[in-house]
């Protein structure tokens, strides 16, 4: 099958998908997405954007600037709104299920005492899985600058919205900066043709949306009471895990205080095993909440092992799958109105600005240290650019590159 010009934004296919083609996309995204949360959202766009066609980039930025709103972890929700669009509530699921699992079952055998590699923080092949990433984020800006600021106007917004979150580190001047983007997005020229119907499928009703985010605040609500009143330690697990995924802003890292202050001070889990976990999560592909299993793994009452890694892992997870499906419906009838594709207009460059300033933050700067980095991302972003290269090819590439390069 002939692929769309590089140049041209690609035609999105409204074909619904099987739950085990979802599941086999995000098994392999699973196993090769390394880089962290904005890598994620290079890898998904180029796999459903460019390759597969499961959305335009518009529909892409649409739910990439959504899930910058809600908390929990951005990359992992906008997985799950892209399987419930192809294949409802089930495809969501294995969207999550395929894309966690690889992480997860290897950070719970690492919880069981599997330390062949020792200390893999200075592996050389894990340098090179940190070069794969620029590259891949490096395709992503790219790709969406040209579809998303492709005037002077929005151009600008990008950059200054990246400027904004590289002056200001944090989750608050992500959100501060897609906020003037959607405010700026008003003042932009009216774009006077007819809005495209978007892409993406949303196969949930208001109704079940509704209920959703009524259950999500519920649980967010009497799960602390409810534990408390019965003492029942497998209900205090669950809920200092559903609380760290329905409170914190930002994902990945951000939630590790969180998880610090819920297992290590009432001794669950001890600071030497939570630091070790913590090592071990950097170097799996996939989210990083998939260091509540880690987690749910070494505690040292039960549910631990296996039964505990599935306890804490769907609970941690849990709040942003109601918030996906709660919110979506929603916010793909807003996009509709006139004012909202302008905001959206805005928004939307201001989340290239956010993806242009994770390049050179925690991107480029945790992985390049001399120049032979440099050059190894450069072949990379060739390969994958010019060449067409997949995605996970460039990664098995540059990890085996990584590894013969010098330590820098």
């Amino acid at each position: 099958m002939s692929q769309p010009p590089p140049t041209g934004e690609p035609q999105p296919r409204r074909t619904p998908a099987s739950v085990a083609e979802v599941f086999a996309v995000f098994l392999r995204l699973g196993l090769t997405s390394f880089g962290g949360p904005i890598a994620h959202l290079g890898y998904f766009r180029d796999t459903f954007v460019v390759r597969r066609r499961w959305l335009d980039d518009r529909a892409y930025a649409d739910l990439v600037a959504l899930c910058q709103f809600l908390p929990g972890p951005a990359s992992s929700q906008v997985g799950m709104a892209i399987g419930l669009s192809r294949a409802g509530f089930a495809g969501a699921l294995a969207a999550w299920a395929g894309f966690t699992l690889p992480s997860a079952i290897v950070l719970v055998l690492f919880a069981y005492g599997v330390r062949a590699l020792g200390d893999i923080t200075a592996a050389g092949w894990l340098h090179g899985l940190k070069i794969a990433a620029v590259a891949v984020v490096a395709q992503a800006v790219l790709g969406m600058l040209r579809t998303l600021a492709p005037d002077r106007a929005r151009a600008t917004l990008a950059v200054a919205a990246a400027a904004l979150v590289l002056a200001l580190p944090g989750s608050f001047a992500q959100i501060g900066a897609i906020v003037l983007g959607g405010l700026a997005g008003l003042l932009l020229p009216r774009d006077t043709t007819a809005a495209e119907p978007s892409a993406l499928r949303v196969p949930v009703g208001r109704g079940a949306a509704l209920l959703s985010l009524a259950l999500f605040a519920v649980l967010l609500v009497m799960l602390p009471l409810v534990a408390a009143a019965t003492g029942d330690h497998t209900l205090a697990l669950i809920e200092a895990f559903y609380r760290a995924g329905a409170l914190v802003f930002g994902g990945g890292h951000v939630v590790l205080p969180l998880l610090q202050a819920a297992v290590v001070p009432p001794g669950w889990v001890s600071t030497d095993a939570f630091l070790a976990g913590y090592g071990a999560a950097q170097a799996v592909p996939g989210p990083l909440f998939t260091f509540a299993a880690y987690l749910g793994a070494a505690a040292a009452p039960s549910p631990n092992g296996w039964t505990g890694a599935l306890v804490c892992l769907v609970a941690i997870f849990l709040p942003s799958f109601l918030l996906v499906v709660g919110a979506l419906p929603f916010w793909q009838a807003l996009r509709a109105r006139a004012d909202a594709q302008a905001v959206l207009r805005g928004v939307n460059a201001a989340v290239v600005g956010l993806l242009l300033a994770a390049l050179y933050d925690p991107v480029w700067t945790s992985a390049i240290g001399h120049g032979l980095d440099v050059a190894l991302a450069a072949v990379a972003f060739l390969l994958l650019v010019a060449w067409q290269t997949p995605p996970w090819l460039v990664v098995l590439l540059c990890a085996a590159a990584g590894a013969l390069l010098p330590a820098g």
